[in-house]
């Protein structure tokens, strides 16, 4: 089988976005692949975060994972910071990359967009990044379309270091959807949805009440001409919508787009908070049952001790032929 690595940080709720960007291929791809998915804290103390809170978010993505329908049974689910191998590996592949190719990054440029300067670990993110995934020997990388940069990046380190050092990598390939792998923000459609947005009607999470839900989808940016068509140049925040709709209720665009002709906006939006409703309803159950089981942590360690023996192969053979340790 394939082996699948991937992985979400613990910075507040995950929203629909991550959802579907991610965690909906995570839940799919388990039945047929050999599967780690990974709580990445580490990443995750790129920007300040206060200690309590990230103790706290790191269950709570836990619990989210198995509540979207990951199996712990089929597939690793642990902290990242619980496999040295992560720092450990993130270093050594540090000596092989250069800080122009870093320079380049389009999520860098962004984040560190109009400071003076910016935290080292913001720079050297996508290769710990790339530690994450080369330490699994993975195949195949899950990710939203806004990472396939990190993934080309990963893939060049592991190349290079192959050439270099013999066959030292397995060289990963990225799977994105077409569909739904990149949901913009609701309140303005020309940007990722975002956890960390100021306005929180910009997203919808994964755990917001049905209100809210109602609330955030009611007051969506759409346009001025009323018609409910795809078209994300020209009406980005109704093609979003569409979307959103599309991925959860598993009918094409077009067949969407079909069964609204003749409606307006309000029509569209209101059967939209439906669908959502719906499909949130059971994750947002589940979660309350399991976050606060003593079960949870029992999975993330054995997750780990899983997780460790893989990553400590790994890192015998990287030593090995890096010429380093004994």
């Amino acid at each position: 089988m394939k082996r699948v690595f991937s992985g979400v940080q613990p910075t507040g709720n995950i929203h629909l976005g991550n959802y579907l960007g991610a965690l909906k291929q995570f839940v799919e791809l388990q039945d047929d692949n050999e599967c780690i998915y990974c709580i990445v804290d580490l990443h995750s103390i790129t920007v300040p975060q206060d200690p309590k809170e990230l103790r706290s978010h790191i269950l709570d993505v836990a619990a989210l994972y198995l509540s979207v329908g990951i199996d712990p049974k089929k597939s690793i689910v642990f902290v990242q910071s619980d496999v040295s191998g992560h720092s450990e590996l993130s270093w050594i592949l540090t000596c092989s990359a250069y800080t122009g190719e870093l320079s380049r990054m389009t999520q860098f440029k962004d984040k560190s967009r109009g400071k003076e300067s910016a935290p080292a670990g913001l720079f050297m993110y996508p290769v710990l990044m790339a530690a994450d995934i080369l330490l699994y020997d993975t195949d195949i990388v899950p990710v939203g379309n806004d990472q396939k940069q990190h993934i080309e990046l990963c893939r060049d380190i592991a190349i290079r270091i192959n050439n270099k050092y013999k066959k030292t990598f397995v060289v990963p390939d990225g799977r994105f959807l077409k569909e739904g792998a990149r949901i913009m923000a609701l309140d303005d459609p020309t940007k990722k949805m975002s956890k960390s947005a100021e306005n929180i009607h910009s997203r919808i999470s994964l755990l917001d009440e049905d209100g809210k839900i109602k609330k955030s989808i009611m007051r969506a940016t759409t346009d001025s001409d009323g018609e409910i068509r795809f078209d994300p140049e020209n009406k980005p925040g109704v093609s979003n919508l569409l979307t959103i709709y599309s991925v959860l209720s598993g009918k094409s665009i077009d067949d969407v787009v079909a069964s609204f002709a003749g409606s307006g906006y309000g029509d569209f939006k209101k059967e939209l908070v439906e669908i959502t409703k719906e499909a949130l309803l059971p994750i947002r159950q589940n979660f309350s049952e399991i976050r606060e089981s003593d079960e949870l942590k029992a999975i993330l360690r054995d997750g780990a001790e899983r997780a460790g023996a893989i990553a400590e192969k790994t890192m015998k053979r990287v030593k090995d032929n890096f010429g380093i340790g004994f």
